[in-house]
C-alpha cells in the first residue's frame, strides 16, 4: 500500500490508534485522527501525536472529517455502527483497522490467536515455546504491542505470534495467518455485535484468506468452533482433553500426544503433571499451542522443555497471595460468563466469587449450577451488580459491594481457612477502571496491603 501523502483518518485513540496514527505519518500519509472523547482524557496521547504532524480532532467526530479522506483506519473499539463509519462504508471509502494495515507490510510468517477465552495464555505460551526454540519471535496485537509496531523489527525469518479478536477480525481484508487458531467461541460480546451469530462469524474471518499451505487448528469440543472446518481451504488440525483426534494433540491417559498427519503413529509430548498451569482449560491451552508450535518446525523434546518453564499470565487465575490461610486469585481477564465458569471449576469448593462491571448482554444464569457447588457468596461490583443480583438470586449468599475494595473487604472478613477469594468478575471493567490489567492490578494491591498488614 502506497501512503505517501495520503489522506488517512484514524478512528478512536486508544492503543493501537494512536500506533496506527504514528505508523501512518512514519510512511509520509498526511494524518487525521478524531476520537469521541474530550480532549482532557486523552492528555497523555495528544502531544506525542501532535509533534509527529497529525491533526487531532477530540470531543466528538466532525462530519466532513470523514468526507475527505482517501483511507480510515478504525480502531477496535470504535463499532462498525457509529453512525460515521456507516456513512465512509456508504461512500465507498476504503476502510480497515489496524491489523490489516500491518498485515500489507508483514514479511514473516504468522500464527493467529482467537477465541472468547485462552487467546492471551495461549499466544504467551506459542511466543514462549518458538523463543526458547531459538526461532526469532515477536508477540503482539490484542496484547502487548499493536501489530503496526511489530513492523520495524519484522523479517522474513520473523514468526508474528498475534492474539486477535472479533473486533480486529471485523475489518480485515487481506490478512492471511499460517497458521490460525480458534480456540473457543461462547457468548461475548453480544452488545457490541448483536448476536451470537454474528460473533461467531467474526470470528471464523481468521480464515477466510487462508489456503491449502496454510493450516488451521480447531477445538474438536467445542461445537461453533467445529463448524468453521467447512469454511476453510487450509489444512485442519484438532485438539481435545476428552477424546483421540485424527490429526492434532489429544488427552490420553493422564499425558498429552501428538498425531502429526492422519493415519500417524501417536506421538507422546508430556504428562499432564508437567503443565504449570491451573484448571482444565489451561490444558486445552497447552493443546492447542503444541499444535501450533509443532507446525512451526519445534521439536517435541523442545515443546516439552518450554512448557514445564511458562509462568502463568497476570491477570488469568494468577495466584496473589495467601493470607491467614485464604488464596487469593486474581482472573481480571474473566470478562465473561464462559471465563468465569472455566475459573469456578478451577476450585473445589469455598470460593468467594467477586462478580461484576460493565455487562456485556451476559445471561449470568448459567452461573447457577456451579455457584450451588463450589462457592460460598458472591460479591457484586460495579454496573451489572442490579442484574447479575436478579438473575442469581437464592442460589448463593450475595453482597451488593458497589466498589472491589469493599468486596474484597467483605470476602476477607466472611472468609475461612482454606477459602478462596477469587476475582473472575464476567464482566468488561470499563465501569470503574481503564482495563481489566487496572483492575487486576488494583486487586492485587489490595490484597498485598492486606498480607502487609
Amino acid at each position: 500500500m502506497d501512503l505517501k501523502n495520503k489522506r488517512v483518518l484514524v478512528v478512536g485513540l486508544g492503543k493501537s490508534g494512536v500506533s496506527a496514527a504514528l505508523y501512518l505519518r512514519r510512511m509520509g500519509a498526511r494524518v487525521t485522527v478524531s476520537d469521541a472523547r474530550p480532549s482532557e482524557s486523552l492528555a497523555n496521547e495528544i502531544p506525542a501525536l501532535l509533534a509527529a504532524g497529525v491533526m487531532v480532532e477530540t470531543g466528538g467526530h466532525g462530519v466532513l472529517t470523514f468526507r475527505r479522506q482517501d483511507l480510515v483506519v478504525v480502531s477496535p473499539g470504535v463499532p462498525l455502527s457509529t453512525p460515521e463509519i456507516q456513512q465512509v462504508l456508504r461512500y465507498g471509502t476504503p476502510l480497515i483497522g489496524e491489523l490489516e494495515l500491518a498485515a500489507q507490510s508483514m514479511q514473516g510468517r504468522v500464527i493467529a490467536i482467537t477465541g472468547s477465552n485462552g487467546k492471551t495464555t495461549t499466544t504467551s505460551l506459542i511466543g514462549h515455546i518458538l523463543r526458547h526454540a531459538g526461532l526469532t519471535t515477536q508477540v503482539g496485537g490484542n496484547i502487548g504491542l499493536p501489530v503496526v509496531e511489530l513492523l520495524a523489527a519484522d523479517t522474513p525469518d520473523t514468526w508474528n505470534v498475534l492474539e486477535v479478536s472479533s473486533f480486529q477480525l471485523e475489518t480485515i481484508q487481506t490478512f492471511r495467518p499460517h497458521i490460525a487458531l480458534v480456540l473457543n467461541i461462547t457468548p461475548d460480546h453480544l452488545d457490541r455485535h448483536g448476536t451470537f451469530e454474528n460473533y461467531a462469524a467474526a470470528k471464523a474471518r481468521i480464515t477466510e484468506n487462508q489456503t491449502a499451505a496454510d493450516h488451521l487448528i480447531l477445538n474438536a469440543e467445542d461445537k461453533p468452533t467445529q463448524m468453521i472446518a467447512a469454511k476453510t481451504a487450509a489444512q485442519i488440525h484438532w485438539f481435545s482433553g476428552n477424546r483421540r483426534v485424527k490429526q492434532g494433540a489429544f488427552v490420553h491417559n493422564d499425558g498429552i500426544y501428538l498425531i502429526r498427519s492422519e493415519g500417524d503413529t501417536p506421538e507422546p509430548v508430556l504428562p499432564l503433571v508437567e503443565i504449570p498451569l491451573r484448571g482444565a482449560h489451561n490444558v486445552e491451552n497447552v493443546l492447542a499451542a503444541i499444535q501450533a508450535a509443532a507446525l512451526a518446525g519445534v521439536s517435541l523434546a523442545t515443546i516439552r522443555e518450554a512448557i514445564g518453564t511458562f509462568r502463568a499470565v497476570d491477570h488469568r487465575l494468577q495466584f496473589v497471595a495467601n493470607v491467614k490461610g485464604v488464596d487469593f486469585y486474581n482472573d481480571s481477564k474473566a470478562t465473561n460468563v464462559d471465563a468465569t465458569i472455566k475459573a469456578l471449576q478451577s476450585f473445589d469448593r469455598g470460593v468467594r466469587l467477586i462478580l461484576g462491571g460493565k455487562d456485556k448482554g451476559s445471561d449470568y444464569t448459567v452461573l447457577a449450577p456451579l455457584l450451588r457447588e463450589r462457592a460460598s457468596a458472591v460479591y457484586t461490583i460495579g454496573a451489572a451488580a442490579q442484574k447479575i443480583e436478579q438473575q442469581l438470586a437464592n442460589v448463593v449468599p450475595i453482597r451488593h459491594c458497589e466498589t472491589l475494595q469493599n468486596a474484597l473487604t467483605r470476602a476477607t472478613a466472611e472468609a475461612r481457612t482454606g477459602d478462596t477469594v477469587l476475582l473472575a468478575p464476567a464482566c468488561a471493567s470499563f465501569d470503574q477502571f481503564q482495563s481489566y490489567e487496572h483492575r487486576g492490578r488494583v486487586f492485587a494491591d489490595l490484597v498485598h496491603a492486606l498480607s502487609n498488614a
